[in-house]
């Protein structure tokens, strides 16, 4: 049966063969003994001599994998060069463990070295040792048992992670390890050098001295750096009682940082990239346009355009603003050409974008209408004129929240008056008018809201009355 499926696979335990067994009705016991288990030998799997198992109809032969369990073993783990696993010999002592794994590492702790040993209780025993050189040199050399445990430590394991920072002009601004002798050249060159808006001063606040004011949380002090990134010589001491105690580079010497120092390299005030916008559409000469100054407006970059074209719609004017994604915005370019003291001549900025439209004189009205389409525009006609234009609301319509989007961007809906006449507003050429579909859950919450305030006026007016009858 065996070579029939296979043969044995590499992680098969060949030790004994398990066979569950139905046994025929001449052997079966009258307290239920019809199926048993039989534990087959190695030496009973292949017999030449005739005394071989033999199986028999029904029987389930089980085959089990060997043990999960590793033997022979002890790990080295930590501040060593090859931690990990080894193999165990008895004899084995700690140095032969901590020179099978290359030794230990410059950071190592000599003093500290723990081992970890399994009890036959399953309690684990802590033991230790020190170590006499960093080739595994042992001062009290432990003999090794089985699934011992070994830790190296290190001394970076024990301390706090010491950085520094800096941000301002440097082109990759954050936080960076910090090492012994780091200079602010060295932080400026990991944080990829300087940008072209860097001042040529730095501000670096450090950690106040122990016993201090407790108030103070820091200490600042300015120096000067070079156009290379690198720190003038002779920096100045910083002046005040603030700083006094701040300990300074002497003349000809970089300035060396220490743990948790915040540099921050400054910028010059008047200094900006070219900021460009995009002007298209019906303009005499389109174009990406850079902004001259930092109080240009869409009136100066149409001027520097050449004007609008004779098929321009003004009206329909697209105005996009990319900074902090705010997108479209409602600008009435008309009213701008007429007075450019007017709101709506908005001061441009980088990444605006501007789109001058031909003229449309079509009106777009979609959403809960029996048939979405464009009409023709009709000067001061109003809202409801272009929705019965297009046959009306639906059954499903909600008029009282139909609006106007204008060519200009401008989004305009019905205002409505108790004592007066609505104000519907008037769709202009190229505009979309919205007619959305009714919700009866906002109904619902609005029914139930005004309920329950209704609810509580005429509790307290009850209130009242009983208190005026006393």
């Amino acid at each position: 049966m065996i070579r029939s499926a296979g043969g044995f696979k590499a992680e098969a335990a060949q030790r004994r063969v398990m066979v569950e067994r139905i046994l025929p009705p001449g052997q079966r016991a009258p307290d239920g003994r019809d199926r048993v288990v039989i534990d087959v030998p190695a030496e009973r799997l292949a017999s030449a001599d005739g005394s071989a198992f033999r199986a028999e109809a029904g029987d389930v032969v089980r085959v089990f994998p060997v043990s999960d369990a590793v033997r022979d073993r002890i790990a080295v783990t930590g501040s060593v060069w090859a931690p990990g696993p080894q193999g165990f010999k008895p004899g084995m002592r700690l140095s032969d463990a901590i020179r099978n794994a290359g030794g230990v590492r410059p950071d190592a702790m000599m003093d500290n070295v723990l081992v970890t040993r399994l009890m036959p209780d399953s309690t684990r025993r802590q033991l230790r040792a020190t170590l006499t050189d960093r080739a595994g040199g042992v001062l009290n050399d432990l003999p090794l048992e089985e699934n011992d445990e070994v830790q190296v430590f290190a001394g970076a394991q024990m301390r706090e992670e010491r950085y520094v920072s800096i941000g301002g002009a440097v082109r990759q601004p954050g936080r960076f390890p910090y090492r012994m002798g780091m200079t602010l050249r060295d932080l400026v060159l990991l944080a990829g050098g300087a940008s072209e808006s860097a001042l040529g001063q730095a501000e670096i606040a450090r950690m106040p001295e122990p016993g201090s004011d407790r108030s103070v949380t820091a200490r600042t002090f300015r120096v000067p750096v070079t156009t290379n990134d690198l720190p003038m010589s002779g920096a100045p001491r910083p002046g005040g009682a603030q700083s006094q105690a701040v300990p300074m580079p002497t003349a000809d010497a970089e300035i060396v940082l220490q743990p948790h120092d915040n540099v921050l390299l400054l910028r010059r005030p008047d200094w900006s990239m070219p900021r460009t916008v995009v002007l298209y559409g019906e303009v005499q000469f389109p174009g990406r346009y850079t902004l001259v100054s930092r109080d240009e407006r869409v009136s100066d970059l149409l001027q520097r355009a050449g004007g609008l074209t004779p098929e321009a719609y003004a009206a329909g004017l697209v105005f996009y603003r990319a900074e902090n994604h705010i997108g479209r915005v409602g600008i009435d370019l008309p009213r701008v050409l007429k007075d450019r003291a007017y709101r709506d001549n908005m001061l441009l900025t980088n990444g605006d974008s501007l789109y001058v439209p031909r003229y449309s004189s079509m009106v777009d009205v979609r959403g809960a209408v029996n048939s979405p389409i464009a009409v023709a525009y009709e000067p001061g006609k109003k809202l409801d004129y272009y929705v019965r234009a297009a046959g009306g609301g639906t059954s499903k319509a909600d008029l009282s929240r139909a609006y106007v989007t204008q060519a200009s961007g401008k989004v305009e809906s019905v205002t409505r008056h108790r004592m007066a006449p609505d104000d519907v507003p008037a769709p202009g050429a190229g505009s979309v008018v919205y007619v959305p579909q009714d919700d009866p859950s906002a109904k619902g919450a609005g029914f139930a809201s005004i309920a329950g305030s209704t609810a509580q006026v005429l509790g307290a007016l009850v209130a009242i009355l009983a208190i005026a009858r006393r």
